[in-house]
């Protein structure tokens, strides 16, 4: 198998990322085979060539490559060891996680599924759902380099830029300080700009010339055209990971998302600063 080109690959977890991954991956001459719990979104992905499966072993008997694009940890793991996937992938076949989670939580099924045989990589991918849309995301990948080599083109397919950063894990550290350097410039986006209209500042103007300038940032590129929300779990992650090795994050824990009543100016990205007491549960 391993001289063999992939073009058998699957995809579990069909929703708004997935289903762009998949109808790329269909779209660039895949065989592509898909399954989500949510029965309309198989269906709107068969819309797309995805041949849709009532279980994610189906997906895993039909695919040499099968990317994993579910909500949670603990999703992930449900899928991996507890869905009959592992059973059903034949050896050298490689699962990718692309879901933002735990490093570790890739660690410990990366550990489950070499004992079978299957290569696992995490492959969490940033720049948000217009570039899922457009195939133009960054694949973040981590594993061992005979996976990444068989998975490369799949990822590919709708990704611009696939990188292999090293072990299991690696994917998803590079993703979490990525968010979090997005995250500090969304946050002193959202001061300097409250500043600014406070003082009575136009701000599509001033935005304009501010991304002419050395504070520019590609958040200020985009504010406007994106929420600035994302999903508490990665926050959480990225806290997580700075508590165990025992690293102060105060930018991190003072970031969280705000609705769009609380922005400067319509449609600009959500960003308010809280108290870390706030960000711990405390009063």
């Amino acid at each position: 198998m391993d001289d063999q080109v992939i073009k058998r690959t699957g995809v579990i977890g069909l929703g708004a990322m997935g289903l762009q991954m998949a109808r790329h991956m269909a779209g660039k001459g895949f065989e592509v085979a898909g399954y989500d719990v949510d029965a309309d979104a198989v269906r709107r992905a068969a819309g797309h060539g995805v041949t849709a499966c009532r279980s994610a072993a189906e997906v895993g008997r039909q695919a040499e490559v099968v990317i994993v694009m579910v909500a949670t940890d603990a999703q992930v793991e449900e899928v991996i060891e507890r869905s009959g996937l592992l059973d059903s992938l034949g050896r050298g076949c490689v699962i990718c996680i692309a879901s933002s989670c735990s490093p570790e939580t890739c660690r410990r099924l990366a550990k489950i599924a070499t004992a079978r045989g299957v290569g696992v990589l995490d492959c969490p991918v940033v720049l948000g759902q217009e570039a899922a849309n457009n195939g133009a995301v960054t694949a973040y990948v981590g594993g061992d380099e005979q996976s990444f080599r068989r998975a490369r083109p799949a990822l590919a397919a709708f990704s611009r830029q696939v990188l292999h950063l090293g072990d299991v894990g690696s994917g998803q550290l590079a993703k979490t300080v990525n968010n979090m350097l997005l995250w500090a410039a969304m946050a002193a986006n959202f001061e300097a700009l409250t500043l600014a209209k406070q003082l009575g500042a136009d701000i599509p103007r001033l935005v304009e010339a501010l991304n002419h300038g050395s504070g520019a940032n590609w958040s200020l590129s985009r504010w406007g055209k994106s929420t600035g929300k994302w999903a508490d779990k990665d926050m959480d992650v990225a806290l997580e990971l700075a508590q165990h090795a025992k690293v102060p994050a105060p930018l991190g824990a003072l970031v969280d998302p705000a609705d769009e009543a609380d922005q400067p100016g319509q449609d600009e990205s959500a960003i308010v600063l809280i108290g870390m007491r706030r960000r711990r549960g405390m009063s």
